[in-house]
C-alpha cells in the first residue's frame, strides 16, 4: 500500500523532539481558505496554529515565538525571512476590506486616523494618497471606530472584519477601496500579506503542505461560508462574493510583480513620525 501523502509530509515536519512547527495565522475571514486544510483537511495536526492580527504575526515570528506567519508584505523585507512560493492574500481589483473613508477629498486629507493592526495597509494607504493624490497625511493609530476616527481626524483607515461589517453605499463619505485604488493606478495586482519562515523552516514539505492547504479551502468555500458567516455575522452572500470575488489566495507571477512594485513604493516614503 502507497503511504498516505499527508502522513508523509507529518512524519517529515516533526523535529526531533516531535514538536509541529508554531504558525501564527491571521483571525479575519480572509485567511481562512488558506488554513481550512490545516483545520480540516490531510494537513490537520501538522502544525501547531496561531490566530492573531497581522502585526502580532509579524512580532511572532521576529521575537521566534512562531516557525511561520502569515507576514504582511511591508515586513516581509524587514525581516530575514524564507517566503512560501504560491499563497499567500491578494487582490486583483476591489479588495472590500480594506477602506479609506473620509469626510473630504482624498487629495484634502491631511490626517489619517489608522487601524494599525495590519502595517501594510497603513503604508498602502499613505502610497495611494501620495501618488494618486498628492498628500503626504499625518497617521495616527487608533482602534477601528468609524465615528471616534472622524471626530479626530480627515480621514480613517479600517481593514479586515470591520471593514466588512460597513456598507459603503449607505455611508454620506468618500469612500476608497484601496485594492481597487492601486490596480487602478498601477495595473498590477496588490498582495497584503505571504506566509514566510525563518531560514531553514521553509522546506519543500512546509511548503508542499501550506499549498495542500489552500487548494483545501479553496475547494470548500461553501463550506467555509456556512461555518464563517454565522460565527462572525456576516450574511453568507457576503463571505461568498468577499473569498470568490475579492480576495486572491493562489500567488503567480504578476502577483509577485505588484509585491515588487508595491514596496518599491512603500521604501521611497519617510518613515511615519512617532507620536
Amino acid at each position: 500500500m502507497s503511504p498516505v501523502p499527508g502522513l508523509l509530509i507529518h512524519s517529515e515536519l516533526l523535529s526531533s523532539d516531535h514538536t509541529r512547527p508554531k504558525v501564527c495565522a491571521v483571525s479575519f475571514l480572509n485567511t481562512t481558505p488558506l488554513v481550512w486544510g490545516m483545520l480540516h483537511g490531510q494537513q490537520r495536526g501538522i502544525f501547531d496554529l496561531d490566530f492573531q492580527i497581522p502585526a502580532v504575526c509579524a512580532d511572532a515570528v521576529a521575537s521566534g515565538a512562531a516557525d511561520i506567519g502569515i507576514i504582511p508584505s511591508f515586513e516581509f523585507t524587514r525581516q530575514n525571512l524564507e517566503m512560501i512560493a504560491g499563497t499567500g492574500i491578494a487582490c486583483r481589483g476591489p479588495v472590500r476590506s480594506i477602506l479609506l473613508i473620509s469626510t473630504c477629498p482624498a487629495r484634502k486629507v491631511r490626517r489619517l486616523a489608522a487601524d494599525s493592526s495590519s502595517r501594510t495597509s497603513v503604508q498602502l494607504a499613505r502610497v495611494i494618497l501620495a501618488d494618486r493624490y498628492g498628500v503626504e497625511a499625518d497617521v495616527v493609530p487608533h482602534a477601528p471606530d468609524l465615528d471616534a476616527m472622524l471626530d479626530l481626524a480627515d480621514a480613517a483607515l479600517i481593514i479586515g472584519d470591520p471593514a466588512l461589517r460597513i456598507d459603503p453605499s449607505e455611508l454620506p463619505y468618500e469612500v476608497h477601496d484601496l485594492g481597487e485604488e492601486w490596480v487602478d493606478m498601477t495595473g498590477l495586482p496588490m498582495v497584503f500579506a505571504v506566509w514566510a519562515g525563518r531560514p531553514g523552516v521553509v522546506t519543500p514539505a512546509v511548503t508542499e503542505a501550506f499549498q495542500q492547504s489552500c487548494r483545501y479551502g479553496r475547494e470548500r468555500i461553501e463550506e467555509i461560508v456556512s461555518s464563517e458567516a454565522p460565527v462572525r455575522g456576516f450574511a453568507p452572500d457576503l463571505v461568498r462574493r468577499y473569498l470568490t470575488r475579492h480576495i486572491v489566495h493562489e500567488l503567480d507571477a504578476r502577483d509577485y510583480a505588484g509585491l515588487e512594485r508595491f514596496l518599491a513604493s512603500a521604501r521611497a516614503l519617510p518613515a511615519i513620525s512617532a507620536r
